[in-house]
């Protein structure tokens, strides 16, 4: 199978969303992480996606599943990846190679309580390793870029909109 399999899905829901801007829209959508024991949370999606999370044991947790931070950065490396092959099916390329790295660093003093430490994650990098039969290389670079400045995860990361926090205590 190749990333030109959903070429026509993908151009029947741009002619869809250009003429119903709104049907483009998902309100609410949710992941749900439920805290099990020690580390260890699962996480849902409303369409059934499961996921694992949990800490390594030098953290205190036993290492069962992905730290959440390498779930972000394997969330912005698949949804480049995903962003480049549909916008290379729209175009008609035929990838053959398409492969996104993320990379950070990260101090985890502030999550263990020592102040004036950051946890955020830092110096990312992503490297896009692509090609492509037939197509040149300026090509396959804007595309390239293309998709990355167009991944959603990315373009919120940029963007960094609020999160409102509701908490309840039962």
């Amino acid at each position: 199978m190749s990333n030109l399999s959903g070429k026509a899905s993908l151009e029947r829901a741009q002619r869809l969303f250009l003429e119903k801007p709104a049907a483009a829209k998902r309100p609410n959508t949710t992941a749900t992480a439920v805290w099990r024991d020690g580390l260890l949370c699962e996480i849902a999606g409303p369409a059934g996606e499961k996921a694992t999370t949990d800490m390594p044991e030098p953290m205190g947790g036993g290492g069962a599943g992905s730290n959440p931070g390498w779930l972000l950065r394997a969330g912005i490396a698949s949804c480049a990846a995903t962003a480049i092959a549909m916008r290379a099916a729209m175009l008609g390329i035929a990838l053959r190679t398409l492969e996104v790295n993320v990379q950070s660093e990260s101090d985890a003093r502030g999550l263990v309580g020592i102040p004036d430490a950051s946890t955020a994650l830092g110096n990312f990098r992503m490297s896009i390793r692509i090609g492509a039969d037939g197509t040149d290389e300026t090509t396959l670079r804007e595309l390239a870029a293309w998709g990355e400045a167009h991944s959603p995860v990315s373009c919120t990361l940029r963007d960094r909109p609020p999160v409102a926090v509701d908490i309840s205590v039962t």
